[in-house]
């Protein structure tokens, strides 16, 4: 959930409910990064994570992290190595997300504190080719002792606790939180999530500019259908390219402007037209039927990963 669509409400409200919240700070300047991670603080005494996409990254949002104290950050398409000296020295957990076993090998062989296994029924920017139960045996196989953290298409108590059976220390939910009330998404693209199944869901690579060749998985929308029906147009063969066709208020009197296919999604802070904005989902959209505060959800998925045990 980049572009500060996991902002300090939704993070704050996660952590006090008991789970991790994670900023999602990738592809924001890093001053925007800092003062999330000072809101966040302000909100909530407990710890929790920033979100960094390593292709969308000069370095400096990391930077950011690291200078205000961030206490987990978790990075995304890219090789960590460089990062994780830096981050071990000032006592930051590392968590790399990774779309295949053999990028988890690796990371874990940078020293990497815990690893994130992506399926392809994730919401956003997915690397992985199969679907993320394919991963699993594998990759807690080759990873023995590292904590793995299981993502993609996760919907519901029954499928957590199908998951840490065998023997996931964690999940992450990303689509889910996309409609709970603290998430700084726009309402339509809320209802979108609400109101859409997974055959509604497909991964593409339209929306592209900030993050070229990489694939994400969104809601179909009109401006997809067109393309789609157009014969998928490359860049620089689509219609309208380099338009603008919105801005982003990011703070303090900061805007940035929106061009056409453009990676960052419809926050609530967007003005201009949202149709023409990728609305990230993922598959677990089919478990996801109205839009609920954060403490309400935590509680619904809780009570049925107990009862989903209580039944064995």
């Amino acid at each position: 959930m980049g572009g500060g669509l996991a902002g300090p409400e939704l993070v704050a409200s996660m952590s006090q409910s008991g789970c991790f919240g994670v900023l999602g700070t990738g592809g924001l300047p890093p001053e925007v990064v800092g003062q999330l991670i000072k809101e966040t603080k302000q909100l909530t005494f407990k710890p929790f994570g920033a979100n960094i996409i390593l292709p969308m990254s000069d370095g400096r949002d990391i930077a950011s992290c690291f200078d205000e104290g961030v206490e987990v950050l978790i990075l995304f398409w890219g090789d960590p190595q460089p990062f994780i000296k830096d981050a071990h020295k000032r006592g930051v957990f590392l968590v790399i997300q990774c779309g295949n076993v053999e990028e988890a090998v690796y990371a874990t062989s940078c020293g990497a504190d815990a690893i994130i296994i992506q399926g392809t029924e994730a919401g956003g920017h997915v690397k992985g080719e199969l679907e993320l139960q394919s991963y699993i045996t594998e990759t807690r196989r080759e990873l023995r002792k590292t904590p793995l953290i299981a993502a993609g298409g996760i919907d519901s108590g029954e499928k957590i606790a199908t998951l840490i059976k065998q023997e996931v220390q964690a999940v992450s939910l990303g689509t889910r939180f996309v409609a709970s009330a603290e998430a700084r998404a726009a309402t339509r693209y809320k209802e979108k999530i609400v109101s859409s199944s997974a055959e509604d869901t497909v991964l593409t690579n339209l929306y592209d500019v900030g993050w070229k060749n990489a694939k994400h998985r969104v809601i179909k929308t009109p401006l997809y259908e067109s393309w789609h029906q157009n014969g998928c147009l490359e860049e620089g063969d689509r219609t309208d390219e380099g338009e603008t066709i919105g801005q982003i208020e990011l703070g303090s009197n900061r805007t940035m402007s929106v061009p056409k296919y453009s990676v960052f999604p419809p926050i609530s802070s967007f003005t201009g037209n949202e149709d023409e904005l990728p609305f990230y989902a993922g598959k677990s959209v089919d478990g996801i039927h109205k839009i609920e505060g954060t403490g309400t959800i935590v509680e619904t998925l809780v009570a049925e990963t107990k009862s989903h045990f209580d039944e064995i």
